[in-house]
């Protein structure tokens, strides 16, 4: 399936700034990333796309559906492409990294919390913020 195909099947055009983020998402080993992230690497290919047109563009995506959005301890929102699968994160109060996780008791504990004070769960993002205790972390900033 094209990019072009992904796109009209989520109900949008397939403009050339869409194309252009959505292939942001689908080729880099990064995540989750803020509209900033997506510019910069948009302005590293000489795309000419501004800044403006990405916030736009990741607005669109969340709505139909083809991103996530996440607002970690920074504040800064980030997306992701979402895949269908639910995952929980890990967020270095450090450096900011964000590893994903799934782990069947603690959602087995979720929604059984939930059940026991009345409720059913019908979604929940999970966000743990730690401190990476990796000795030589590549992503810890140096100082």
């Amino acid at each position: 399936m094209t990019h072009a195909d992904e796109l009209k099947n989520s109900g949008l055009k397939a403009t050339l700034p869409r194309i252009k983020v959505l292939e942001v998402f689908q080729k880099t080993a990064e995540r989750h990333m803020s509209a900033e992230d997506v510019f910069r690497v948009l302005l590293a290919e000489h795309a000419d796309v501004g800044l403006a047109t990405v916030y736009r563009v990741l607005m669109q995506f969340e709505q139909a559906g083809i991103l996530s959005r996440h607002h970690f301890e920074s504040g800064k929102a980030v997306f992701e492409l979402n895949q269908g699968q639910h995952h929980d994160h890990l967020v270095c109060v450090d450096c900011g990294r964000v590893e994903e996780f799934f782990d069947n008791e603690i959602e087995r504990r979720q929604r059984s919390i939930a059940q026991a004070r009345g409720f059913e769960l019908q979604d929940h993002a999970l966000a743990l913020y730690a401190v990476c205790t990796k000795k030589n972390c590549p992503h810890r900033v140096k100082t």
